[in-house]
């Protein structure tokens, strides 16, 4: 096979690229080594930053996101049970939208279907080569059958786990990451929210993140130790500390768990981003903590750049956008990064800490819902910074 573009994975970044690069006319094949079934419906991130929600209705993607989204211009901070509000709408005047993930890619893979352009799903024995010549490829298996794709580029989407990022020789890249020590219990339950805007719980018995995926379906996240066994988390286990963490801010109803599960705390960067003529976006270059929800948004970010990118190479032949793209994503990477770790280490207990540490974070928290300065920094990097 021959494309201009050929692009590992098709988790939101791969989608999103071949959408903006169908709409400036340039070729590009997606390969996935899950089933449509799989990646459809793995639960994942469900908060979209403002001008990523734009996005998706400008590549005419968002006509579901519109109708079935919720649109939250805040969110509630809660300090041992006493909540305050950062209001968006007033410092920022843009909100966040609440839609799942896995309804994102379903609409991205619609819209990529009714587009005609080449996706393969469950392709198997993936693997990139000569990176560095014009034409690099892509050799896989699909239905049985030993494939290659000829391409002008390779974009590695295909994740933390993927084959992309490990075929760049070694000593090329440096690793910037940070292990946490505590990870999130999270559970999908068939139950309303206790609010209608998320509620970020700090309190002495741990962090507790109260969200949905909508007004009748729970998303719940409870601070656990990091190597903790989900086994050891009965469901009344689980609604108990999720009742206490509340604080009685909110009622909490219970309702059917659909899913529970735990997920580690970590942060993780490579640079650069690209190697000849492979770019990494998404997960296969960064990962950031859950609690500032900038994954799914950093990969859009990343895609936007790469596709601009792109299309400056194949309209003028001008190749300065393909080599400063890693420069330009890492910028954004690393303030989301900075977002995500404050995020984190302003909400959770950690172990071994102080008396003194305790109590820095209360005034910490105290100072933030309590100075418009404050709220408004928190507010302007949650609904998403401008693209540049």
């Amino acid at each position: 096979m021959r494309t201009q573009i050929g692009i590992v994975g098709a988790g939101p970044a791969g989608l999103m690229l071949g959408r903006l690069l169908r709409m400036q006319g340039i070729e590009s094949i997606i390969i996935e080594n899950r089933s449509r079934s799989y990646i459809e419906n793995r639960i994942r991130a469900g908060l979209i930053e403002h001008w990523a929600a734009d996005l998706l209705t400008e590549v005419g993607a968002g006509a579901r996101m519109q109708r079935e989204g919720l649109l939250h211009w805040g969110i509630n901070i809660g300090i041992n049970g006493d909540l305050r509000r950062i209001d968006f709408r007033r410092l920022v005047g843009k909100r966040v939208t609440i839609y799942g993930q896995q309804e994102v890619v379903k609409d991205l893979v619609a819209q990529r279907l009714a587009d005609g352009d080449p996706l393969l799903f469950e392709v198997t024995d993936v693997t990139v080569h000569d990176l560095t010549d014009s034409r690099p490829k892509i050799r896989f298996r699909h239905d049985g059958v030993a494939q290659e794709i000829d391409c002008d580029f390779i974009a590695g989407c295909d994740g933390f786990h993927g084959v992309c990022r490990p075929s760049i020789p070694q000593g090329v890249l440096a690793t910037f990451e940070r292990d946490y020590p505590f990870g999130w219990l999270g559970i999908l339950s068939e139950s309303p929210p206790p609010e209608h805007e998320l509620i970020y719980s700090y309190t002495d018995r741990g962090f507790a993140l109260y969200t949905m995926r909508s007004m009748t379906l729970a998303r719940l996240y409870l601070q656990c130790d990091h190597d903790e066994a989900i086994e050891n988390w009965s469901d009344a286990r689980i609604w108990d500390e999720l009742h206490r963490r509340l604080g009685g801010a909110r009622e909490l109803k219970e309702g059917k768990m659909l899913q529970k599960g735990i997920t580690p705390m970590r942060s993780f960067v490579v640079e650069p981003m690209q190697y000849g003529r492979l770019y990494l976006a998404g997960d296969s270059a960064h990962i950031v903590p859950p609690t500032g929800a900038k994954g799914m948004n950093l990969a859009f970010a990343d895609v936007v750049y790469l596709s601009r990118a792109f299309d400056a190479f194949y309209k003028r032949r001008d190749d300065t956008l393909l080599r400063d793209y890693s420069a330009k994503c890492l910028r954004r990477v690393w303030k989301a990064q900075r977002f995500s770790w404050w995020m984190t280490q302003i909400m959770h207990r950690f172990p071994n800490e102080s008396a003194f540490d305790h109590r820095r974070q209360l005034a910490d928290l105290d100072y933030l819902t309590s100075s418009e300065s404050a709220a408004r920094s928190l507010a302007e990097q949650y609904v998403g910074l401008p693209l540049d």
